[in-house]
């Protein structure tokens, strides 16, 4: 499903010529268990792409191989190196070879510059950022409407409908776009990063619907790519069921994205943006969670 309203009339029309190259997410391999008992287990695939972009070498990515071209596509889009949609003209994956090739009709003025200024991620698998791209400031400006707890609540009701990989093979992330409590598109892969690129990329290669999401869902760490990602494809909700690092905070305050860190059940941290969080069904305290509180304030420590 794809979750982008078009920007032109030349946008909807723009047709990308694409391979449709997509491989089973899962495996059967043979287990012995603690019994000693042969059985069938489902692992989660890892599979080697790299990524040329008109002609040149990229990258190699890890990748379950469910939806190749939009996460080609995506992580492009996301490092910066294809910049519109409709300078993309092809994305072709060829697993035989495990090389997906990438043609645009324009490339950025500094593209040789940029492959050689990268910095390592801290993202499942090593994601890569290519250069300056932290330091971009042209980013359009986010939206700051708030959102309720209630709403919040029913997305992680409705996001458990998903994660179909990782109840049967385990090994895997899960990253999803969302209108309110509406999950608008949901993607599993071996990094966190792979799934939200795969999501970017989606939104260039398929029609849109109208549908505009506001918030995005991760499984993973709130890192300074996650949150960088996120703002990129104009989502200033970010919520997730792990935690958060120092500089993906950084960025959050930068770029103006609220964070929600460790959303499991009615359970979460509102670690930025605050003032846009609408309390409106605050759970009942569990035990112990009125002393804990009184020992944090005793203590003179805060949230961030």
């Amino acid at each position: 499903m794809s979750f982008s309203k078009p920007s032109s009339q030349h946008q909807v029309q723009h047709k990308v010529q694409r391979s449709y190259a997509q491989l089973p997410a899962t495996l059967e391999i043979e287990v012995v268990d603690e019994f000693g008992h042969p059985r069938r287990q489902a692992i989660a695939a890892e599979r080697a792409l790299t990524v040329y972009l008109n002609r040149r070498e990229i990258v190699t990515l890890m990748s379950l191989g469910a939806d190749p071209e939009a996460l080609v596509v995506g992580y492009l889009r996301n490092q910066g190196l294809i910049q519109r949609r409709e300078d993309l003209d092809a994305v072709m994956v060829d697993w035989e070879v495990e090389a997906a090739a990438v043609v645009t009709r324009e490339e950025p003025d500094d593209l040789e510059q940029r492959l050689g200024q990268r910095t390592v991620t801290t993202g499942c698998g090593q994601g890569t950022v290519f250069g300056r791209l932290l330091d971009q400031t042209s980013m359009a400006a986010l939206s700051r409407e708030p959102v309720r707890q209630s709403v919040i609540y029913a997305l992680l009701e409705a996001l458990g409908a998903y994660n179909d990989t990782y109840r049967s093979a385990g090994a895997v992330h899960g990253c999803a776009v969302c209108r309110q409590q509406e999950v608008l598109d949901f993607v599993e892969d071996v990094g966190r990063h792979n799934a939200v690129d795969t999501l970017a990329g989606r939104e260039w290669l398929t029609p849109g619907d109208g549908q505009v999401p506001d918030i995005f869902y991760t499984t993973g760490r709130l890192t300074s790519e996650m949150v960088l990602k996120v703002a990129q494809m104009g989502i200033s909700i970010l919520v997730s069921r792990s935690g958060v690092t120092q500089k993906g905070v950084e960025l959050a305050e930068r770029f103006g994205v609220l964070l929600i860190a460790r959303a499991k059940g009615r359970r979460l941290q509102i670690i930025h943006g605050r003032e846009r969080f609408i309390h409106d069904a605050k759970p009942d305290p569990r035990p112990g969670d009125l002393q804990r509180r009184q020992q944090v304030d005793a203590g003179g420590s805060g949230s961030m």
